[in-house]
C-alpha cells in the first residue's frame, strides 16, 4: 500500500505544474497535481481513461471539444481517446488527483512535452 498525503507531497513550480507520481504499475498510474495560476496540462488524447478529482482551487477540465469549469469536491471521469487536459484558473493554485488506467506511454505524452515547450494549453497537431 502507498500512503502518503497531498500536504506531504505539495510542491509547486513556476515553470510548470509539477506531477507526483505516487503509485505506478501496469494497470494504473496515480498522481498528485500542483499548478501555479494559469498552469497546465496540455490537451492530449492518450488510450487510457482519466479520473480527476479537484482538492483545491479552481480551473477548466478539457473533456473532449467541451470544457468544464471545476471546483473542490469535484469528480470528472474521460475515457481514453478523448482528448483531456487541466488548467488553472489565473487568480488560484489548483490541487488535483489524477488517476489513469493503464498508464499512458513516453510516446503518448509527446502533446503534452510539445505543449509546455510551446508554453500552449491546445498544442498544434
Amino acid at each position: 500500500m502507498v500512503a502518503t498525503s497531498l500536504d506531504d507531497e505539495r510542491r509547486f513550480d513556476d515553470g510548470q505544474f509539477v506531477a507526483e507520481t505516487i503509485h505506478q504499475s501496469e494497470q494504473q498510474k496515480v498522481v498528485l497535481g500542483y499548478f501555479e495560476p494559469g498552469q497546465f496540462i496540455p490537451v492530449h488524447a492518450p488510450s487510457s481513461d482519466v479520473a480527476i478529482t479537484v482538492v483545491s482551487g479552481t480551473g477548466v477540465i478539457r473533456d473532449g471539444d467541451d470544457e468544464h469549469r471545476v471546483e473542490p469536491g469535484d469528480v470528472a471521469a474521460v475515457p481514453a481517446g478523448t482528448e483531456r487536459g487541466v488548467r488553472a484558473d489565473e487568480n488560484t493554485r489548483l490541487e488535483v488527483t489524477l488517476v489513469t488506467a493503464p498508464p499512458p506511454s513516453d510516446a503518448e505524452h509527446e502533446p503534452v512535452r510539445r505543449g509546455l515547450k510551446q508554453g500552449e494549453f491546445e498544442p498544434e497537431r
